[in-house]
């Protein structure tokens, strides 16, 4: 019989939909408010592969990741993503844009197999963590890259975020060596 052990802690992230990039220092602060030193910041993207959020989000959609120094336990998606959903509401209310939902926030983990995301929306291949909150496995690591799944989000699936991805990996894997914060 398997004995029980504790989850290895693992690298949280938080991925940005913004419908301007000068929102983005705005967000980067709120969300180091919330949870801690940001050790990793992904380059300003475009969000050009799908139009799914336009109309809440405009038209020059924009996407940066921030990843945070901690690691911690697993179990804290499902709050970190019910406290980024109140974020959104508190942000699209203070800024005062002329869109329903200015910014996106997703927060999600990276272990050394996989990056995982919370989801507010239910589907076959995501599992119930509680609170309102799924987790999907988003992509796994295998043979030295990050390999999408059949329901990988395009911009995912694109390989346009592995740089970042794996910045967050090279620390995880190695928590003692210092590296560079900032990946394009």
């Amino acid at each position: 019989m398997a004995e029980e052990k504790e989850a290895d802690p693992v690298a949280f992230f938080v991925g940005v939909l913004a419908a301007d990039a000068e929102l983005l220092p705005v967000v980067r602060e709120r969300l180091r408010g919330e949870f801690g030193e940001i050790g990793f910041e992904s380059a300003v993207l475009p969000f050009d592969l799908t139009d799914y959020y336009r109309k809440e989000t405009g038209d020059h959609i924009v996407r940066q990741f921030f990843g945070f120094a901690d690691l911690l336990p697993p179990i804290e998606l499902a709050s970190r993503k019910v406290r980024t959903n109140e974020l959104e509401k508190e942000l699209a209310s203070e800024l005062k844009l002329p869109f329903s939902r200015p910014v996106n926030l997703d927060p999600g983990y990276l272990t050394l197999y996989q990056v995982v995301l919370a989801s507010a929306k239910k589907f076959y291949h995501r599992i119930y963590l509680g609170q309102g909150i799924h987790a999907e496995v988003t992509l796994v690591y295998r043979g030295g890259k990050f390999v999408a799944l059949e329901w990988t989000f395009p911009d995912y699936a694109s390989g346009k975020y592995d740089a970042f991805f794996h910045q967050m990996r090279r620390k995880l894997a190695n928590p003692g060596n210092a590296e560079n914060k900032n990946v394009g």
